[in-house]
């Protein structure tokens, strides 16, 4: 477990109204820091050292707004972890549309936020950013056509972002779950939930991952421990890679 504390930073969340988001927003208040949680759903949670936002990460009028909050500029740790799926839609099941608000999400919107928070890392030669990829970023048959090229899009923009400014001390990286029980996997837990316990039957481990599994991780990859990270892409899926 780490024990850092960061109730110096700035820690800034996509996607935190529940699952990995959430759990990674509750570990990282634990540790002290100033959590500023974004999500299109309303975030009820209170805490002093919490601030929300509602936001529409596809829309352009509300990310239009929240870009041009001066809150970014002030931001330590970044969390990219807001994403969609496509319920493993082929892509001559899907149309162009449907394609775009994931790529919109998963892609777009990581990389307009990283543009308005990076430069002031690179002004203080300080910062964490991690990006939430999949095992579907690292090999076919882990979403469909959309969710499958929009993570393999973020990892390597992951991945040229921490070439070009690693000498800045900006560390950057990424996590890829397979199997995580969140409320965007709710479908496959339906009914007599036997879409769950086939997906545990393929994991090695033979089952699912909890969303703190994921947000301890993120704990240690925004460390000093971790520090000589950069560029890498840390697989967390109980073994299903491997298959």
């Amino acid at each position: 477990m780490i024990t850092q504390e960061y109730t110096q930073e700035n820690v800034l969340i996509t996607g935190a109204a529940s699952g990995i988001g959430y759990a990674q927003m509750m570990a990282y208040l634990t540790a002290g820091a100033n959590v500023i949680a974004i999500d299109k759903q309303k975030i009820t949670l209170s805490h002093p050292k919490l601030t929300t936002y509602v936001v529409d990460l596809s829309d352009v009028t509300q990310m239009t707004t929240l870009l041009k909050d001066s809150i970014l500029q002030e931001i330590d740790v970044f969390l990219n972890t807001a994403g969609v799926l496509d319920a493993f839609t082929p892509a001559l099941e899907t149309d162009y549309a449907k394609i775009q608000k994931v790529m919109t999400v998963n892609v777009n919107a990581a990389i307009q936020l990283t543009l308005a928070i990076l430069p002031g890392m690179v002004k203080r030669q300080k910062g964490e950013i991690v990006y939430m990829a999949s095992i579907a970023g690292q090999v076919a048959g882990g979403g469909g056509a959309a969710y499958t090229t929009s993570k393999h899009a973020l990892v390597g923009w992951m991945r040229q972002l921490a070439l070009d400014y690693a000498h800045d001390h900006i560390h950057i990286n990424a996590i890829a779950p397979g199997a995580i029980k969140t409320p965007m996997n709710a479908a496959d837990f339906a009914g007599d939930g036997s879409m769950a316990q086939s997906v545990a039957e393929q994991t090695p481990i033979q089952r699912w991952a909890q969303p703190e599994e994921v947000a301890n991780l993120t704990l240690y990859v925004t460390s000093p421990e971790a520090s000589y990270m950069q560029g890498q892409v840390l697989t967390l899926d109980g073994g299903w890679t491997l298959k």
